[in-house]
């Protein structure tokens, strides 16, 4: 299983996050971002393309629990290239204006929405792959009231992951802090490590939570790594609060720990994060059924 793991991972960060590099179109130093401008319609469409084909063959290498395992291929490849990126602060640094940074802004809230897309294509090359594999296919039941309440959970779980989320992330991705009069604590820029660290803990946790309370898979809080940016963007970077930064603090202060981060880094360690926290719950639940209860 280790083994299959590792192959996973490594196949991500090998096809996606090493030879898919120049997908990007990232300069030296540059930071990968749809805010830049360097990523082509064309190349985006390439790069969902890949990410397809690269869940597809995750899926077959790790099988039999390609199904399982596959999943963590995308994202593997997709937080390669987060490490890889320059961090926000030299995002900010290119745009010094008030209306450079608002359209900036603009665009980073809807951002995720896209990096989510990427990793929607790998869980869709895994699902075909179960679907080319699968030789008997077992009929549908009628839906009992257990599973109708999955829609409602599902709700809860993406909320509650974005809350999650928030507060971990506030906490673990903070670097130096100061205390402005009018703005409140404002945050240095923080390590991609710790970045890594803090986006994979928090997501982790909600999906750790959303498995075992919820009993629901790490699909909603993956969606939920879309939401924390554009709410982060609307109640932390008001007119006001942007002029201010701009006119008192270089490009490395932020009103937010989650504004410190870049969109493809939020979905890239927030859904590897959301697996890993599903899956040590399913392994919590079997450890408790079957050691604790003996």
């Amino acid at each position: 299983m280790k083994l299959r793991i590792a192959s996973a991972i490594a196949i991500g960060a090998a096809v996606l996050g090493i030879f898919g590099w120049p997908l990007a179109n990232c300069p030296p130093l540059g930071v990968v971002s749809l805010a830049t401008g360097q990523i082509s319609l064309v190349l985006a469409a390439i790069l969902i393309i890949v990410a397809f084909l690269t869940g597809l063959a995750a899926y077959f290498i790790c099988s039999p629990f390609g199904s399982e395992i596959g999943v963590i291929a995308v994202p593997a490849g997709l937080a390669v290239w987060s490490i890889r990126s320059a961090n926000m602060s030299a995002l900010i640094r290119q745009n010094s204006t008030l209306a450079q940074r608002q359209e900036i802004f603009t665009t980073l809230s809807f951002e995720p929405l896209f990096w989510l897309a990427v990793v929607a294509a790998g869980f869709a090359g895994v699902f075909i792959g179960g679907k080319i594999r699968q030789k008997n296919h077992i009929k549908r039941n009628k839906k009992t009231s257990a599973e109708k309440n999955i829609y409602l959970n599902a709700i809860i779980a993406v909320i509650a992951s974005a809350v999650i989320a928030q507060l971990c992330i506030g906490i673990l991705a903070q670097d130096i802090k100061t205390i402005d009069s009018q703005i409140g604590v404002i945050l240095t820029q923080p390590a991609v490590g710790q970045i890594a660290l803090a986006v994979m803990v928090a997501f982790g946790l909600a999906g750790f939570v959303a498995k075992k309370f919820l009993k629901i898979s790490y699909l909603w809080p993956t969606i939920a790594t879309t939401a924390l940016t554009a709410v982060a963007i609307s109640t932390h970077l008001k007119e006001d609060i942007l002029q201010r930064l701009i006119e008192h603090y270089p490009p490395q202060f932020f009103s937010s720990a989650v504004l410190s981060i870049l969109p493809i880094q939020m979905v890239a360690f927030g859904s590897l994060g959301a697996i890993i926290g599903y899956w040590l719950a399913v392994r919590y639940d079997w450890w408790h059924e079957n050691i604790c209860q003996k």
